[in-house]
């Protein structure tokens, strides 16, 4: 559905996008992550055709984003950064302007309507001016306006920004939904948005390609170790309780936690390609320590993004 090859945007002598190449499939919800200044924004409006590349090319439903931009607008939904409201308007006069500028025909535009006021959760607020809406409902009055015309692929760029972490997680329920029936692109600098809206992560830092994955898949190329955390039941000296973890095949490392009359928690570094929770279980019961909690810890999205963008000193 959607093919970039090289990718490349200068603002004078600064390179905002290097070489920056990916696809998108039908139905796919991509996450586009990076820190603020990455260059993410950049690639959204070359992508919506809003600016032209310097160079490279991009295609979407085949049509490419210079020589048939006309015809790719036509195709998408796009919220940018700032969201595009007329705020002296109601929504739905807001939504009637946009339906006819994006070339609704005169017969659908009141079925569109009220297709984007029900699929954005705007009923109540439908005949309000939109100025006196609160940011969460004006953020969905622009995703409103974004799939007025129906579009295949939707683009939204910090779809979240600015919002309150209720408004947020009702934003992500929204993109969850409208992903159903569409082809996503996310842009974000909010990990967790990232890790728990979209089914894959394009993460790129001044402008370059670090990685391209599904979060899990990215979390398992980066393991250098696996984390278990293991609460027992006190049982004489805390250090045997490690010294006995610590003995086992496989276990780099075993750190008390925490300590107390009752219990004793610890954090086990093991190698990754080894499950060992099974084996500590095992050791522990030997030994007759009271197990009462094991688990491994995942790496998180913001740790993998942390390892990507962030250079290891030499």
């Amino acid at each position: 559905m959607i093919k970039v090859e090289n990718l490349t945007k200068y603002y004078g002598y600064n390179k905002a996008v290097s070489n920056l190449s990916f696809e998108v499939e039908k139905g796919e919800i991509l996450g586009f992550l990076g820190p603020n200044g990455a260059g993410k924004t950049t690639t959204m409006k070359m992508l919506t055709c809003f600016m032209p590349p310097s160079s490279g090319r991009a295609s979407i439903f085949g049509f490419d984003i210079q020589k048939d931009s006309m015809e790719v607008r036509r195709r998408i939904g796009y919220l940018p950064e700032k969201t595009p409201l007329y705020h002296d308007l109601k929504v739905k006069e807001y939504l009637e302007l946009v339906a006819r500028l994006k070339g609704v025909a005169n017969t659908s535009i009141r079925s569109s309507i009220e297709r984007s006021v029900e699929s954005c959760g705007l009923e109540q607020v439908a005949g309000k001016i939109i100025g006196t809406l609160s940011k969460g409902y004006q953020q969905r009055v622009g995703i409103a306006q974004a799939v007025i015309n129906d579009p295949e692929l939707l683009i939204l760029d910090e779809p979240t920004l600015g919002l309150d972490p209720r408004q947020i997680i009702d934003i992500r329920h929204l993109i969850n939904n409208l992903g159903r029936e569409r082809t996503v692109i996310l842009s974000s600098h909010i990990l967790p948005e990232v890790s728990q809206v979209c089914h894959r992560v394009i993460i790129i830092n001044k402008g370059i390609l670090v990685a391209v994955d599904s979060p899990e898949n990215l979390r398992e190329r980066l393991k250098k170790s696996s984390i278990i955390r293991v609460k027992v039941r006190a049982s004489g000296d805390p250090g045997r309780i490690s010294e006995i973890i610590s003995s086992l095949e496989g276990v780099l490392m075993t750190k008390i936690q925490h300590a107390d009359e009752e219990t004793v928690s610890l954090i086990v570094e093991s190698v990754p390609v080894k499950e060992m929770r099974d084996t500590i279980a095992s050791v522990l019961v030997k030994n007759n320590i009271g197990l009462l909690e094991i688990y491994g810890e995942e790496l998180s999205l913001e740790d993998i993004f942390i390892k990507l963008v962030t250079k290891e000193p030499a």
